[in-house]
């Protein structure tokens, strides 16, 4: 069979601040025939993430960042085309972080076959993959939470928060949760929110943290941190003794042009005895089992609504990425080819 070819994006220059349409370069590469150990695959899904941004710096983190002029890298899930490893068959899903492309040829040691009709295909790039086990062990690990609880969450209506949530309200917890928009808070009361708050009512960390006070007058104990900022700084007003802080990410900040000030309350961390922990969901991969087990066992007895939201075509890519910063999605944000 001749090669494949493939539409792709390469980072063309890395931004600073808010990245735009030319730092992304659209190019056409090619799937070749695969040879012994290789797989061919066409993909149908792609995923856009907040922690892509981060790659596009130039510095030492927990993954290397993006080489400009490379093609840009983000979970896909896609179908065989044909295979030279005898693990792999024409028609089999598989899902990697060859993303940013129509179809690739690469090792099967990168590819992870999904079992089928266990839920959709996609959905292993959002509820049931990354998206879906940061929010069960920055929750249920990282946060420690214990049932009856008060959680709140940032940047409740996005593909980790909304999952966050509602994991919570499996958990019995009394949860709060920040949007961007009165529809994202509608959304976030639809799957059982307790008080959604939207955030952009407020100029400072004071009028949200009187919100939070106001829906939890007896504290929170476990804020899962997604957003910064004003956030990180009203949640630590309100968080009760002993209270725990998942930081999963700071968003607010990742398009910043120079440093923000930290909580000018962070003082409180002493007489409230509070804990504030950062994770990588990578650290926890040897339990993957279990929260997969968990996460299909919730969703086929109706107790996870999944949202997406979804545009069509390669082309879209940049864009799905980029709205990420601007909150235009509800759910985990996706790229259907």
């Amino acid at each position: 069979m001749a090669d494949l070819a493939s539409i792709e994006y390469r980072l063309a220059a890395r931004p600073v601040g808010m990245p735009n349409d030319s730092h992304f370069a659209r190019a056409i590469g090619s799937a070749p025939e695969p040879g012994p150990g290789k797989v061919r695959v066409r993909n149908l899904w792609l995923s856009v993430d907040p922690y892509m941004r981060g790659r596009m710096v130039d510095r030492e983190s927990y993954v290397p960042p993006f080489e400009v002029g490379a093609v840009l890298e983000g979970g896909a899930v896609g179908e065989v085309v044909d295979s030279g490893d005898e693990n792999f068959a024409p028609g089999d899903l598989v899902m990697s972080i060859l993303g940013w492309r129509e179809a690739f040829t690469a090792s099967a040691k990168v590819l992870q076959k999904l079992p089928k009709g266990m839920v959709p295909p996609q959905a292993f790039l959002g509820v049931a993959g990354m998206p879906g086990m940061t929010a069960y062990f920055g929750l249920l690990k990282i946060g420690a939470l214990r049932n009856g609880e008060t959680v709140f969450v940032s940047a409740g209506a996005g593909a980790v928060g909304s999952i966050v949530a509602q994991i919570a309200k499996i958990k019995e917890c009394k949860v709060i949760a920040t949007a961007g928009s009165d529809d994202k808070c509608d959304f976030l009361r639809s799957i059982g929110v307790d008080h959604a708050i939207n955030y952009k009512a407020f100029s400072d960390s004071r009028g949200l943290e009187k919100a939070l006070r106001a829906a939890a007058p007896g504290g929170i104990d476990v804020y899962f941190e997604n957003v910064g900022g004003m956030h990180l700084e009203a949640a630590i007003g309100a968080m009760r003794p002993f209270g725990r802080i998942a930081v999963c990410g700071m968003i607010a900040g990742y398009n910043a042009t120079s440093a923000e000030p930290g909580p000018n309350n962070l003082v409180m961390m002493i007489p409230k005895r509070l804990r504030i922990e950062g994770f990588i969901v990578t650290d926890h991969m040897a339990e993957a089992p279990a929260f997969l087990a968990d996460m299909t066992q919730w969703i086929g007895a109706g107790k996870i609504t999944v949202k997406e939201t979804v545009l069509d075509g390669i082309d879209q890519t940049p864009a799905a990425f980029l709205s990420l910063f601007s909150g235009d999605n509800t759910g985990k944000m996706l790229v259907r080819l």
